[in-house]
Formats: structure tokens, C-alpha cells, sequence
């Protein structure tokens, strides 16, 4: 898919946004700028929409053009793209627990698994806790393709509708029930983390919606089109939208929010991602300079902001004469290096790595099949 500069500048602003609320670690942007911060947990439903999309994209449209879904090249890229910069980080925090923004941490095999966010005691191990996001998309970039290969050769486009509906309202009902629940019995843990706002199946609002954009890009391309068109409108949409889930999260634990607040602000979220990819719209000719290399390296960045927050509010910080907002472009400094030092000494280098020796692997096969075509 060629590079959007619209979906660079969503990926961006889900970045910067988590970052800031993640700036509790450190005593937070004060209270004068708490409306910045607040919600920039939401950062992480803009990444679900924009890999429900952009894999949903390319799963289906290999698929359309008739081609054979092949899961090992899908699996192997995936696996490359995601383990190497995990597998350093985390081996940060297993062998460097004075660099932790939280003494404890989980075992090492529920990080190396993707089963933290399944498992994690959260009132004890806070530490990359994180990765609870990356735990669910692995969860979708393993059984996605699969369920992309069985569905497109069994739905219709009004069956695939009614399911995705389906998906919807049981999450709506799966919450709902787990809330009311804990609410009546208040388990002594951190339930509303543990049961409701980590598991796969509690988060699945924005990976769907993700995947239903995909579906109208591929298969409905002339109503693609003329959604494009209206890309200013989807715009506001996405921002009223947006803004009446969040007032329902207002009350960020309570029931409303957690029943219809994830698939409102998915949605919104989807509206917005939509207006993106329409080159002549406002958001999809907007490249703000730096956007697009704050989107490409928005997993480096993710992984390490918090082992960097830490550092400096506890090491460098007491040694410079600086207070209050004076302070944050410390920590801007510091997090944009330590990440581009993993997005270009780690993660890219592996993409590298991936495409040689995937090209290895492809050379014996073409000549295979050249010589089978001779014979």
C-alpha cells in the first residue's frame, strides 16, 4: 500500500498521545494541561484501527486478486517486523531492574509468549505492562489471516455485516457482564485492568473496525471512492464521534463507558482513518514535517518510552536547575533518542535482515519452478 501521509499523521499523534499519558510515570504535565493527557490511553485504539486496516488490506487483497494466501511469508515477515526491538527491551528490563519505571514484572515467558495482558497480576507487576497492546495484535496477526481465508469463501457481503454487528453487540454484552460482576463481588485485584481493558476479547472494537475498512477498500472500491469523496465530513465525524465517547469516559472504569464507549470511539477512530487515505482530503494531504518519521518509528519509541522516562526523572533530572513544563523537552530529547537508536540500530536493520534471507528462500523456488516450466 503506498505510504499515506494522513495515516502518518494519525500514527503520530497515537504516539505523542500515549506518551503523554504515560507521563504519570514522572508526575504528569501538571494540572493545567491535564486535558492533554487524560486520554492518551485512546492512542492505542488509533494503532487497532490502523492494523486492522492496513493488515486487513493486505490479507484480502492477495486474496481477491485470487492469489494463494501464504501464511508462512505473512507469518515470517510479521515475526520479523515485531520480535527483534521486543526481544532487546525486554531483555532490558529482565536483566536491569534498576532501569524499570516499576520494580515488579512479570515472567519473562508471559512477555515472550504474548500472553501478558491473559495473565498479568497488574497490582504487583507493572513493569512494561505496556505491551498488553502488542499482546492483542499478535493475537489478531495470528488468527486473522486464518479467519480471512475461511470467511471469504463463505460470506456474503450481508452475512459478513450481520457478523461483524454480532461481534459488536457481544463484546457490548461480554463487558457489560464482566463489570457488572466484579462490581457486585470486587474481586481484591485491579479487575477493571485485568478483566476488562487488557484481554483480546475485551478489545477487539478497533481491530474490527479496522478490518471492516479494509473489506469497503477491496471489495466495494466505488463506495470507497465515494466515502473519499466526503473525507472533510468523515472528519468531523470522526471528531464528534470521538468526543462523545470520551465524555462517556469521563468515568474512564464505569459501566457506560466500558459497554458502548470502545465501539463508539473505534468507530470514530474509523472515521478519521477513512478521511486519511483520501489523498485530496484536509487529513490525507496534510504532511506535517516529521510525521512521517514519527510514524515509522512509533514501535521503537513505544517499547522504550517508559525504561527512558524513568532514567531521566530519577538519574538526570535531580542534577539540572529545571522544574515544572521546563523539563518535558528533556524528556522529548531523551525518549526521540534512545527510540531512534532501536528504530535504526535494531528494528530496521531487522527489516533488512528479513527481506535478504527471505529473498534466499524465495531463489531456490523461482528456479524450481523456471525449470519446471522447461521441462
Amino acid at each position: 500500500m503506498t505510504r499515506l501521509p494522513g495515516l502518518d499523521l494519525l500514527r503520530s499523534i497515537a504516539i505523542v498521545w500515549v506518551m503523554l499519558f504515560h507521563s504519570f510515570l514522572v508526575g504528569g504535565l501538571g494540572p493545567g494541561f491535564a486535558w492533554l493527557s487524560r486520554f492518551g490511553w485512546a492512542g492505542v485504539d488509533i494503532f487497532f484501527v490502523l492494523s486492522g486496516f492496513l493488515i486487513g488490506s493486505q490479507l484480502l487483497r492477495t486474496m481477491q486478486r485470487g492469489e494463494p494466501l501464504d501464511l508462512r511469508a505473512f507469518y515470517w515477515r510479521r515475526a520479523w517486523r515485531i520480535l527483534p526491538a521486543f526481544a532487546v527491551v525486554l531483555a532490558v528490563y529482565v536483566a536491569f531492574p534498576v532501569l524499570r519505571e516499576e520494580p515488579g514484572l512479570q515472567a519473562w515467558w508471559q512477555f515472550a509468549t504474548f500472553t501478558l495482558n491473559l495473565l498479568i497480576d497488574y497490582g504487583r507487576n507493572q513493569a512494561f505492562s505496556h505491551t498488553w497492546s502488542l499482546c492483542v495484535e499478535e493475537h489478531f496477526y495470528l488468527v486473522f489471516p486464518l479467519l480471512a481465508w475461511w470467511l471469504t469463501r463463505r460470506l456474503s457481503a450481508t452475512r459478513f455485516g450481520g457478523l461483524c454487528v454480532g461481534l459488536v453487540l457481544l463484546g457490548i454484552a461480554l463487558r457489560t457482564g464482566v463489570w457488572l460482576h466484579d462490581d457486585a463481588t470486587q474481586p481484591p485485584r485491579n479487575w477493571y485492568i485485568e478483566d476488562i481493558y487488557y484481554p483480546t476479547w475485551m478489545r477487539l472494537d478497533g481491530l474490527l473496525m479496522g478490518v471492516v475498512l479494509a473489506a469497503l477498500s477491496v471489495y466495494r472500491p466505488a463506495l470507497w471512492t465515494r466515502l473519499q469523496a466526503r473525507s472533510t465530513l468523515l472528519m468531523f465525524g470522526g471528531v464528534a464521534a470521538g468526543a462523545l465517547a470520551f465524555t462517556l469516559f469521563r468515568d474512564r472504569t464505569g459501566l457506560a463507558a466500558n459497554a458502548v464507549g470502545w465501539p463508539l470511539l473505534s468507530f470514530g477512530f474509523g472515521l478519521l482513518v477513512l478521511s486519511a487515505t483520501a489523498p485530496r482530503g484536509w487529513l490525507g494531504r496534510c504532511a506535517v514535517p516529521g510525521a512521517d518519521w514519527l510514524a515509522a518509528a512509533s514501535y521503537s519509541l513505544y517499547l522504550s518510552h517508559k525504561l527512558v522516562m524513568h532514567a531521566v526523572h530519577e538519574w538526570l533530572l535531580p542534577l539540572l536547575p529545571l522544574q515544572g513544563l521546563a523539563v518535558f523537552p528533556i524528556y522529548a530529547l531523551a525518549i526521540l533518542l534512545v527510540g531512534a537508536a532501536l528504530h535504526h540500530l535494531v528494528e530496521r536493520p531487522g527489516l533488512h535482515l528479513r527481506d535478504r534471507l527471505g529473498e534466499r528462500m524465495r531463489a531456490p523456488r523461482r528456479e524450481a519452478a523456471a525449470l519446471g516450466t522447461q521441462g
